[in-house]
């Protein structure tokens, strides 16, 4: 059967989607699934100050602070992160937690960190929990399954290896399992059906691109030949980062980050949807999260994300950002946004 492409215009720009097959009927199309997912993206902030910041002097996380790791259990938001002290070369990251009942106004477990990699240079970079596909958390006999980067920043071009931990209160946590898979960085976990499904960062060579890995255990991970996103829209540069994946309607839902070609020293978030997690069909209006140079805090750098799909449809967003230069913390805060959705 024939394949052909339906070109739809979307706020000035002319995107190609694949269609269903020539004979299905048009409204059976991908390109209706995801053509609705294109159209412009409104995030509100909605708190006026961060919902966690750096902590005090001598606290483990009093100069660097990223990565929010959000989920929504027993009607309780808990939210872990990359934390840090010291200079950037010497920056050994552990994880922190922090707990809400509203998922705006975080209040920081004591005592943290809550888990370390255990040697004292290798960091806990990243951290995904396991999802079921519209993002929630998932436990398997009764446990948190924790999937994140360690790496030893003070190295010149640092190995970065996916490790996994376990909980059942996600405070408690085993010791980091052998690495599972090299030169993975900022993984995002799902379950879909009897399949595991990961999207992560290759830090392997320059230009970083996004990857896609599949595993029946989420052990052993098999991981697709090429690419699934790179670099090949005008406000990307350098790198692409942080992806976090979603599905919901039948399609998946991705975020992900990318140094901004036009604003110098800042980072934002593109946008994609696709219909098998692998062919990725990017926002014509990227990046559709910006960073926000009236609030000093967020001005420069807002990636490092989790999305959760709310029951009414719309979604929440938490992410790390950074101050305009000098760069003395490698991120700064924590903030959210909402966004009603399409």
């Amino acid at each position: 059967m024939q394949r052909f492409l339906i070109q739809i215009l979307f706020f000035g720009s002319l995107v190609s989607l694949p269609s269903a097959d020539a004979d299905e009927p048009r409204d059976s199309a991908p390109a209706k699934a995801i053509g609705k997912w294109l159209a412009p993206q409104v995030w509100e902030r909605d708190v006026d100050v961060p919902v966690v910041e750096l902590g005090p002097a001598g606290d483990f996380d009093d100069t660097h602070i990223f990565a929010p790791c959000v989920a929504e259990i027993e009607g309780k938001s808990l939210l872990w992160y990359s934390g840090s002290t010291g200079r950037v070369a010497e920056r050994v990251f552990s994880l922190g937690l922090a707990t809400s009942d509203d998922g705006l106004r975080f209040r920081k477990h004591a005592p943290n960190p809550v888990f370390q990699f255990g040697d004292g240079r290798h960091s806990v970079l990243t951290a995904a929990l396991l999802r079921s596909t519209d993002g929630q958390c998932l436990r398997e006999d009764g446990n948190l399954r924790l999937w994140f980067s360690a790496a030893n920043l003070t190295e010149t071009n640092a190995l970065h290896t996916l490790h996994e931990s376990r909980s059942a209160d996600g405070i408690a946590w085993t010791g980091a399992s052998d690495p599972q898979l090299s030169h993975v960085y900022a993984p995002t976990v799902l379950k879909d059906g009897d399949a595991y499904l990961m999207w992560y960062t290759d830090v392997s060579a320059d230009p970083w691109v996004i990857r896609h890995a599949r595993s029946r255990d989420g052990r052993e991970w098999s991981v697709h030949p090429s690419p699934v996103v790179t670099i090949d829209q005008p406000w990307e540069q350098k790198n692409l980062f942080y992806p976090y994946v979603l599905k919901t309607d039948g399609v998946y839902l991705l975020w992900y980050g990318s140094y901004w070609i036009q604003h110098p020293n800042q980072t934002a978030l593109g946008f994609a949807v696709s219909t098998d997690g692998v062919a990725w069909h990017k926002h014509p209006e990227n990046p559709v999260f910006r960073p926000d140079p009236a609030r000093s805090w967020e001005s420069n750098y807002t990636t490092s994300q989790t999305v959760v799909r709310r029951e009414d449809g719309s979604f929440r967003i938490w992410y790390a950002s950074r101050k305009a230069p000098p760069f003395v913390n490698k991120y700064f805060a924590i903030g959210t946004a909402r966004w009603d959705g399409p």
